[in-house]
């Protein structure tokens, strides 16, 4: 074996271009070796840090999308899935298999929690009977949680998503990530640091927020790698840092649902809390995610399928429209894929809304509640203290990803901090499980 430790960094949103404002990683990775990384359609976080964890696709490892719906229940799960969704080996299972010896410590990717990593760490929220939440982490061991709180603090879930988000949450994930080493010293470690998302997404990719973020960033890095050097005393880790998708401007949003509804196949009940979504009464509603959106269609009734199909040919900010085994061209020829897929233009998104009269909205709709809302909704990052809610506007997200890579701009980057690490100049999301897997001895 060629290398004791190894460490993975998934950095959401980090372009080639962001490395001239951030000093400390170009520093980490001098004299090593950087090539372009292509995110597997749907460029979203669940399903890219599958492909990179897994290196299959979505046909292969059922993450199709941040959310599924489960047919036999008629409900939605956006974000909480356990790892058990999963279902091809993941780097550390392999590592397992392998050499026994060899320990893998797993740092908040989004479907984490269960994983069979020996060290891990993910946001899980406690929802208390008095409706308050203890604002906390699964940890594995379990007593790491006490160490982690003794020594940073509660997990700052509050800034990890919404009106709220900041470099603070990625800088506790650092932080704890530190601890980790210190006492565990895994072979492999992989750590998810999701700050670059939320300007980027709320302001545009090349907004001067988003240049804050780079810098906000880049300071986290530098912590970790001394905290890191600290833990290993003078063995040195191998480095790498690939970007999940690069986020792309947009100006322009879809409704999916809104345009089933006028069509007659979607159908909602009303309440005092608003319309909510009828799953078992619509023919057809979509799960929008980012640059995409999964329709399901009732009993899979070709008829409806065909119809829904023709109706959003025709719509404006829809790029594609799979159907059958066109599903396959994108790897996303899975059971728990919709019908219908509908893929963005690049300057386009698609939002979940359904109702046409915001007054109808439910509740939620109005709140940061990304476990409830059956779709994707970056509009939480506008919240308005000043109003009490998020105003139901979704043309004010200006960054987006999903689509299939098809421009430079879409990109993103794979760095190594050692030379000869991998072959070539451009290399595929599914490609990472083996870079790491050969490091190891593990030859495919």
């Amino acid at each position: 074996m060629s290398q004791q430790h190894l460490v993975l960094l998934s950095v959401p949103g980090l372009r080639a271009t962001d490395l001239a404002h951030m000093p400390r990683l170009s520093a980490l990775v001098a004299g090593g070796q950087q090539a372009t990384l292509t995110a597997s359609f749907p460029a979203l976080t669940c399903p890219v840090q599958a492909n990179m964890t897994t290196g299959g696709t979505p046909a292969d490892h059922g993450v199709i999308a941040n959310g599924f719906f489960w047919r036999d229940r008629h409900e939605v799960e956006m974000w909480t899935a356990w790892n058990d969704c999963i279902e091809q080996p993941q780097i550390w299972e392999r590592l397992a298999q392998y050499d026994s010896s060899l320990t893998s410590a797993v740092w908040f990717p989004l479907h984490s929690k269960g994983c069979q990593a020996d060290t891990v760490c993910t946001p899980a929220p406690i929802h208390n009977p008095d409706g308050s939440e203890s604002l906390w982490c699964y940890t594995k061991p379990t007593e790491l949680y006490g160490e982690l709180r003794d020594r940073l603090g509660h997990f700052p879930l509050q800034h990890f998503w919404g009106p709220a988000a900041s470099i603070a949450s990625t800088a506790w994930i650092a932080d704890s990530a530190i601890v980790a080493m210190e006492r565990f010293q895994p072979n492999f470690f992989y750590i998810y640091l999701p700050h670059l998302d939320y300007a980027s997404q709320k302001h545009g990719p090349d907004s001067p927020e988003a240049l804050t973020a780079l810098t906000e960033l880049d300071e986290v890095l530098g912590r970790i790698e001394t905290g890191f050097a600290a833990g290993l005393g003078e063995t040195k880790p191998l480095w790498l840092v690939a970007s999940e998708y690069a986020v792309v401007p947009v100006d322009h949003v879809v409704y999916p649902n809104r345009v089933l509804r006028q069509a007659g196949l979607l159908a909602v009940q009303a309440g005092d809390d608003g319309e909510q979504l009828d799953f078992q009464s619509s023919q057809a509603w979509a799960l929008a995610d980012h640059q995409l959106a999964h329709v399901f269609v009732r009993d899979r009734d070709p008829e409806v399928v065909a119809r829904v199909a023709e109706i959003f040919n025709h719509v404006e900010g829809i790029d594609e429209v799979l159907v059958g085994d066109g599903q396959a061209k994108y790897h996303l020829d899975h059971p728990r894929s919709g019908e219908v897929i509908l893929v963005s233009s690049p300057n386009s998104w698609q939002a979940y809304y359904w109702w046409l009269d915001d007054r109808q909205a439910p509740g939620y709709a109005r709140t940061v509640d990304i476990h409830r809302k059956p779709g994707y909704d970056p509009v939480e990052l506008f919240y308005d203290p000043a109003t009490g809610g998020i105003p139901l506007d979704a043309s004010l997200v200006r960054g987006s990803h999903g689509t299939p890579v098809r421009l430079a701009t879409q990109q993103g980057v794979l760095l190594s901090s050692e030379p000869a690490m991998f072959d070539g100049e451009e290399l595929r999301d599914v490609d990472v499980a083996s870079l790491v897997l050969r490091r190891f001895g593990i030859v495919e």
